[in-house]
């Protein structure tokens, strides 16, 4: 007997557009009030989660914006580029304050260490580089894949950064020795997306081959296979309180996971085209999720 509960059907409470070309990252400030997307019309945009409205365009990238991250103060915000660059404005003034290069690639993915002061960029150039956010500079370069950096990650004690690729493996770094622990195989295809549970005790990957693995970070071990996409799936992110995982898929479908029961709760079906990147809200009640038809959608996780 089947004793896996039926999934729930939902419907976005709000669609956001603006943006006039796909739009691969979203992320939500810390205090849960703006929404920050990047888009391929090179722009970034601010959104008011309240109101649902655009509340700013941030513009300097000369090509496309693969990804966004807030500082976990929230005054600034990190952008990486197809323009090799990675952007960080100051949110409150909607100003660019400093252009990061050394990347000899696309950045792809960015993500702020928890207490603000590192930032980890990982790029089309196969590699990883650590930033000094203070001073503007970089700090290390981590080098260890051979193929594009998909996603990169901090732990929630900012010990560990998780990496993904191209090259069908995630990675785990020491950050203070700015060395590989860890290598996690097992996927099929690219390693699209990374994120740590709340806990720090779980990561969980996605790939090109359509799962979506579970990972016990001490043991380096997969725990779990989600299953159930039919097409890759490119981004994954836990709920605040870790009990919830959610993914964005080519086929245009989110799904939300039961992480200990490690069944689908609901399938999320909008969005016209792939979904890029997923995002849940700082209380957890609600999902961004982005989209390559061009939108961003909110919807209730309840």
């Amino acid at each position: 007997m089947n004793t896996t509960p039926p999934q729930q059907r939902r419907s976005p409470s709000a669609t956001l557009t603006g943006h006039t070309d796909p739009v691969y990252s979203v992320a939500f400030s810390p205090d849960g009030t703006t929404l920050a997307t990047g888009s391929h019309d090179n722009t970034v945009r601010l959104w008011g989660v309240a109101g649902r409205h655009s509340i700013a365009t941030l513009t300097g990238h000369t090509d496309m914006v693969f990804s966004v991250a807030f500082s976990p103060d929230g005054t600034t915000l990190a952008t990486g580029s197809r323009d090799d660059t990675v952007r960080l404005w100051d949110v409150a003034g909607r100003h660019s304050i400093a252009t990061l290069t050394g990347h000899t690639s696309a950045v792809t993915s960015v993500a702020f260490s928890p207490d603000g002061e590192t930032l980890a960029t990982g790029s089309r150039d196969n590699s990883v580089r650590l930033w000094d956010v203070a001073g503007r500079k970089t700090i290390a370069t981590l080098t260890g894949h051979t193929s594009i950096i998909e996603s990169v990650a901090f732990s929630p004690d900012g010990t560990t950064l998780a990496t993904s690729s191209a090259d069908k493996s995630a990675k785990l770094w020491e950050v203070a020795g700015r060395e590989i622990i860890a290598t996690l195989t097992g996927h099929t295809g690219d390693v699209w997306s990374v994120a740590f549970s709340p806990d720090g005790e779980t990561l969980a990957t996605s790939s090109a081959g359509g799962t979506v693995r579970l990972w016990d970070v001490a043991g380096r071990e997969t725990v779990a296979a989600l299953t159930g996409h039919t097409d890759m799936v490119f981004s994954v992110a836990f709920s605040p309180d870790g009990t919830t995982l959610a993914n964005g898929s080519f086929n245009g479908t989110v799904r939300l996971w039961d992480v200990a029961g490690r069944h689908a709760i609901a399938t999320l079906t909008d969005h016209t085209d792939w979904v890029t990147s997923v995002a849940f809200s700082p209380d957890g009640e609600t999902l961004a999720t982005s989209s390559s038809d061009n939108s961003v959608k909110l919807w209730p996780t309840r």
